[in-house]
């Protein structure tokens, strides 16, 4: 009775810390020790369980196999985090929540196993909480495989002829299923239950091969919230209040991610799932252009020049500082300016990098000043008073597409206003079109230079060149 009282107690603390740790993640300053706060309230009760959880008067067996499989999967998650580069992180991301789902699965297919050992007979609700949570867990968990798979590349966009309607087929046969599960026929429920997990595996590789690749983090964001509804399912089958809340706090905040990411590109999210944007189709070669106007490219010299006598400088991060790992050196590149009395900041667009918050944990590696990062709502009028805009490997994102061009597939998502400044610098490493696939109109306007390179390399060869200019 006390193991019970006093597990129930290590289970509020560890609700307050999620709830707590959340509220830190809504603040670069703070992420970090969100994410501490938070892991520790998982640790606790994780141990709180293993050794004070008790059914029956007596506690968990199989403790060698916990703990070792504690043990591989700190291992695995440890190293793996260690080595991932930036670039990686949402594929990682990805996997990560497919793992998620792929638990919420197991748990159901284990409980729906005792459950079948008797007679299902009154159990009714208890096999609806198990089937809801198989079948979310299951697409989740297929789902995030292909996305992890497109977004590193191993997996290609996939679609043919009505297959939206067969995806809707499917899922009205899952759900007939789901149905003559629970409410029992002469069918074994067995049989009909893993019918139900084959085709919802089988319903979120369909659900995703299809989606273009410039949508992907809007689906990663989706599927994570389904995996944290499959594991409030856990929560209801176990009565445990922590994989309750711990579920439900997961599923509303992909849930309110999902929607924020929307918003960024200003599309409904049933237009995402069955739009295909940013899939398949590539923009148009350079020299191919149907833009007025010709490429301008400059040199570091020149550009260091334009950059050292300014007044004020606006840096636009995207993918490709990520790519390069150049986030150290364009911190270089702000002192230096600073330190000659030019003004400077970051514009962070909500999805620059292929994900919300990708660029700020870029930029905090290197140290960059929180109060220098500043969100595009609160970026966009400065641009008309700025003097040089800097965009490294952003592309999309400073599109003026997005507003002039109706027949754009990025036509209406907000976008930097870079193309109101004085000059714009882009440093790109090729004219390829970005991860749209489309061009950019803003390449070929008169107040654009093209600074070519590898964004690491080029820009130590600004700082260097603005060094020389004293």
């Amino acid at each position: 009775m006390i193991a019970t009282s006093l597990l129930q107690i290590i289970y509020l603390i560890a609700s307050v810390t999620f709830i707590v740790g959340l509220k830190f993640l809504g603040n670069p300053a703070t992420a970090r020790k969100g994410n501490l706060i938070a892991a520790f309230g998982m640790t606790l009760a994780i141990f709180g369980t293993i050794f004070l959880y008790q059914k029956d008067g007596e506690n968990l067996h199989n403790l060698p196999w916990i703990f070792a499989g504690l043990a591989v999967g700190t291992i695995l998650g440890f190293f793996a985090a260690k080595k991932v580069q930036m670039t990686a992180m949402p594929e990682m991301v990805s996997l990560f929540n497919g793992m998620g789902g792929a638990c919420a699965m197991l748990i159901s297919i284990i409980e729906f196993q005792h459950l079948s050992s008797g007679s299902l007979v009154g159990q009714e609700a208890t096999v609806l909480i198990i089937l809801v949570g198989m079948i979310i867990g299951s697409v989740s968990f297929s789902g995030s495989m292909v996305a992890w798979g497109k977004l590193s590349g191993n997996v290609k966009d996939k679609s043919f002829g009505k297959q939206q309607f067969i995806n809707i087929g499917l899922l009205v046969v899952i759900l007939a299923l789901a149905y003559f599960t629970i409410m029992g026929t002469n069918a074994d429920p067995s049989m009909l239950f893993y019918a139900v997990l084959t085709l919802s595996l089988l319903y979120g590789i369909l659900f995703v091969l299809p989606i273009g690749g410039a949508d992907m983090p809007v689906v990663i964001s989706l599927l994570n919230s389904f995996t944290g509804v499959a594991a409030a399912c856990g929560g209801f089958i176990y009565d445990n209040k922590v994989m309750l809340v711990g579920g439900i706090l997961v599923g509303s905040a992909g849930t309110l991610l999902t929607i924020v990411m929307c918003k960024a590109m200003n599309r409904s999210l049933l237009n995402v799932l069955i739009g295909n944007f940013g899939g398949g189709a590539k923009g148009e070669a350079a020299g191919s252009s149907t833009f007025e106007g010709s490429i301008k490219e400059v040199n570091a010299s020149d550009a260091a020049i334009l950059m050292r006598y300014a007044k004020k400088v606006i840096i636009v991060p995207g993918y490709g500082l990520a790519v390069a790992q150049a986030q150290h050196v364009v911190h270089d590149l702000e002192l230096l300016l600073e330190s000659e009395g030019v003004e400077v900041k970051y514009a962070i667009h909500p999805v620059a990098g292929r994900m919300p918050g990708h660029m700020n944990v870029l930029l905090a590696e290197s140290n960059v000043s929180y109060d220098k990062l500043v969100e595009m709502e609160e970026i966009n009028p400065e641009f008309n008073s700025t003097d040089v805009v800097l965009v490294v490997g952003a592309n999309d994102v400073v599109n003026p597409a997005a507003k002039t061009d109706p027949n754009s597939p990025i036509y209406g998502m907000p976008i930097l206003d870079v193309e109101n400044a004085a000059n714009v610098i882009v440093n790109k490493r090729s004219m390829k079109a970005g991860y749209a696939g489309i061009e950019n109109e803003l390449f070929y306007k008169p107040k654009t230079s093209m600074l070519f390179g590898d964004a690491k390399k080029a820009l130590t060869e600004l700082v260097n060149e603005i060094k020389a200019l004293g």
